[in-house]
């Protein structure tokens, strides 16, 4: 039987629907209990709110032209950040288009977890017709900004190119919630978006693009994701990594 089930915090709040992807019912409607916020249904409705939307958008080539071919690249690249295999508990903030997830509930370690969190419930009907019916995975509907969640109970946590469709509001709470969560000792992954090399053609041709599409993503192409962090939080070690003449980055903050 479909194991969807609210929880309720230590103020009675009412906080969020899991749904576990082992459960053989996956068509029955997933209820919202956190609002989408308003600027998903203003600037995002046509690509990630929209189940129409949806289904057209999440297809492997679209993603991969999306990603200038781009994609496996990438989803290795936070993969191999992540490390394999995963044990403990991991959380992955944001559904992905594309295969990502599946990739990422396989390398999940005998005995571990993967929760992934959306706030726009039509992305966890799609996500979880591309799970296993064994995958060790909850899809729980929450907003990355306010995650309701105890501290320091994930040993591992994925950003996968969500950062540039945030305002900094936004941005900058989703940061502080994935670090509150994550274990000392742990780390936050990041693949996503990175001002190209001057000799990149990418450099000249995305941002009329990003102004018209992604308003948001310039603000990745301005500032280092590290000086995004909270300003109390400082970390044991950040790495960096870029891609495609710098067009894309993999950050990785061990806590």
């Amino acid at each position: 039987m479909n194991n969807i089930a609210s929880q309720i915090n230590k103020n009675g709040r009412f906080l969020t629907q899991i749904f576990d992807a082992s459960a053989k019912e996956k068509e029955q409607p997933y209820p919202a209990t956190v609002p989408i916020p308003a600027y998903l249904e203003e600037t995002y409705w046509w690509a990630y709110v929209r189940p129409y939307a949806i289904s057209f958008f999440d297809r492997q080539w679209i993603v991969n032209l999306i990603l200038l071919g781009n994609m496996v690249k990438l989803q290795n690249l936070a993969l191999k950040g992540l490390g394999s295999p995963l044990r403990g508990r991991t959380l992955q903030i944001a559904s992905v288009y594309g295969n990502f997830s599946p990739r990422l509930a396989q390398q999940i370690a005998e005995g571990g977890s993967l929760d992934i969190v959306d706030v726009v419930p039509a992305q966890l009907v799609n996500l979880r017709r591309k799970l296993p019916l064994s995958a060790p995975v909850r899809l729980i509907q929450n907003d990355s900004a306010s995650l309701q969640m105890e501290d320091a109970s994930y040993d591992q946590a994925v950003i996968f190119f969500l950062l540039h469709e945030m305002p900094k509001q936004v941005r900058d709470r989703t940061l502080s919630e994935a670090l509150r969560v994550i274990k000392p000792g742990g780390k936050l992954v990041i693949v996503d978006f990175h001002k190209p090399f001057a000799w990149n053609p990418f450099r000249y041709l995305y941002p009329p693009m990003f102004k018209l599409l992604e308003p948001f993503a310039l603000d990745i192409w301005r500032d280092k994701i590290e000086e995004w962090l909270p300003r109390a939080f400082v970390p044991v070690d950040v790495t960096k990594e870029t891609i495609f003449g710098g067009l894309y980055q993999k950050v990785v903050i061990h806590k």
